[in-house]
């Protein structure tokens, strides 16, 4: 009988990889479960709806997107990170998931890295700094030069701490070596609110929430955190340019699945997602929301998500950023 489970046990398993290959030769059976840990309308959920529509359409099955925010990006993200890896659960994430690696270091219920497996990242949006109509600088040169005259007295908002608007003005002032006082706000609204009113000088976020207010006259932009200029913002200077730091800082949005899921799988959904950005139509459109599309390799975006873990960990480190209880 022991020679009967030995010589049957090898068949069990050859049985299994072929039902596990031909379960991956017909993905996907079903529709997907995309999860955006973030409140629909912004950015975020914008341009997952956006590549989703055409992922759908490519592999020929329904994505359902999911609005799962909570504690910074944290809920929705371990709802994935718990999930099958079977490829039908998947993760958009931003710039804030690198950051909440320091920021939440020993205290996050997964790895940043490590309990996922990056897919592509989708999309770029360098950021822009916007100033009040009153505030005395009409150029990066000049509000460096004011700012140092004026320690502690310019002050920036933001979306959040630990927001890559945040931060990334964080890191102009460690660059600049220039001190201003963050003020922060429950979300983009508020704090742009609190700039036109004047209660902040500064403030940094991303394209599509400025550029209609820099055109309508509201506000003004003295440059972006980009190498060069912004396609859909083409009168906006680089903070280089600008006279500024040669500083580059950006949103992005990456996809990932749960760590585990199967190779084959994951170059699918890459392949996709590449297809999406690369058409005529969407790239129109995101030049008109100040975004780069990428479509890279999952590789690549694991390279990618890394540098940023590590860039913003010198600067969350640098400025002693302590994220909100």
């Amino acid at each position: 009988m022991q020679h009967v489970r030995y010589a049957i046990a090898p068949v069990i398993l050859a049985l299994t990889i072929i039902a596990l290959g031909e379960a991956h030769a017909q993905y996907p059976a079903r529709p997907l479960r995309w999860v955006v840990p973030y409140t629909p309308g912004g950015i975020t959920d914008s341009v997952t709806r956006i590549v989703t529509q055409k992922i759908q359409d490519g592999m020929g099955q329904p994505v359902v997107v999911e609005n799962r925010p909570g504690a910074n990006s944290i809920v929705g993200a371990d709802l994935v990170a718990k999930a099958a890896p079977d490829g039908y659960t998947m993760l958009t994430v931003i710039a804030a998931h690198s950051a909440n690696a320091t920021l939440y270091a020993g205290k996050l219920p997964f790895d940043t890295v490590k309990s996922f497996t990056p897919v592509s990242l989708a999309a770029i949006a360098p950021l822009i700094l916007t100033v009040n109509n009153n505030f005395p600088a009409k150029d990066m040169r000049e509000l460096v030069a004011y700012a140092r005259a004026n320690p502690g007295k310019v002050s920036f908002g933001s979306s959040g701490i630990g927001a890559a608007a945040h931060l990334t003005t964080e890191l102009l002032k460690q660059t600049a070596n220039i001190d201003m006082v963050h003020v922060p706000y429950k979300g983009t609204a508020p704090a742009l609110q609190g700039l036109l009113a004047g209660d902040i000088q500064v403030l940094v976020d991303v394209p599509s929430s400025m550029m209609p207010h820099v055109r309508g006259g509201k506000v003004r932009a003295l440059g972006m955190f980009s190498a060069k200029r912004v396609p859909g913002a083409q009168e906006v200077p680089t903070i280089a340019e600008a006279g500024g730091p040669p500083i580059e800082a950006s949103t992005w949005v990456m996809f990932l699945a749960p760590a585990g899921t199967p190779r084959d799988i994951v170059s699918r959904l890459s392949a996709e997602t590449a297809k999406a950005v690369s058409t005529p139509e969407l790239r129109s459109r995101f030049e008109q929301l100040g975004i780069e599309p990428v479509g890279n390799t999952p590789e690549q975006a694991l390279q990618f998500l890394d540098d940023e873990i590590a860039k913003w960990a010198k600067v969350i480190n640098a400025a002693g950023v302590k994220a909100e209880q």
